[in-house]
């Protein structure tokens, strides 16, 4: 999917700017708006009652948090921190309305993003019964790849979505680089062979 393709989102709007570590919204809370990111990382996570934090996933640029509680109308089932300074776009409804009317076609890809969205937080549902790698090659398919198959993601980041150390991490990444799966350089990791990956999973049902 295009950066740009919420583009029409921002039309004729100012941006919110936030502070690195600066809470967007809180789990649990009314849903009334959704936001599309300009510039920045945000991290969505979720906290247990008795204080525990389970990343979910880092959102970049051209990118929306915060969507999937906003079209059920139910409290949001996770919060967002400014990771980076960021500029977000709000959407309200009478404002995604007014865009939908001038951009029809914008409903759909909205469509197909909640889709990923769904299917994200689903694989952290049930994860936690697979074994690390095929946890963490799970998480590297959820998440949004650039056009060369660039992944925004660190190892901390990735232990922390999946609940593993970062030696485990960077244990099971070398792995894969072996494979010719993925490709890790410095600060940097490529999804080479997402089938490869794709099948790894589907075996034994997983």
């Amino acid at each position: 999917m295009q950066a740009d393709i919420w583009a029409p989102l921002a039309e004729g709007c100012r941006p919110q700017k936030w502070a690195a570590g600066q809470m967007i919204y809180l789990q649990d809370t009314e849903a009334n708006q959704f936001y599309y990111i300009l510039s920045g990382t945000v991290k969505c996570f979720i906290s247990s009652p008795e204080g525990d934090e389970r990343t979910l996933t880092l959102h970049h640029s051209g990118e929306l948090i915060g969507e999937a509680a906003f079209f059920d109308r139910q409290p949001r089932v996770s919060s967002a921190v400014a990771v980076t300074p960021c500029q977000l776009v709000a959407v309200d409804r009478r404002r995604l309305e007014a865009v939908f009317a001038r951009h029809p076609d914008l409903a759909v890809s909205m469509l197909e993003y909640l889709a990923r969205t769904v299917r994200l937080l689903s694989a952290h549902v049930d994860s936690a019964f697979l074994p690390a790698d095929k946890r963490i090659a799970r998480h590297l398919l959820a998440l949004p790849a650039g056009p060369d198959g660039e992944l925004h993601c660190s190892h901390e980041e990735i232990g922390s979505s999946v609940g593993v150390s970062r030696v485990t991490v960077s244990r099971v990444l070398g792995a894969f680089d072996r494979l010719g799966w993925v490709r890790t350089g410095y600060r940097s990791l490529r999804l080479l062979n997402r089938a490869a990956m794709e099948a790894y999973l589907s075996e034994n049902g997983a």
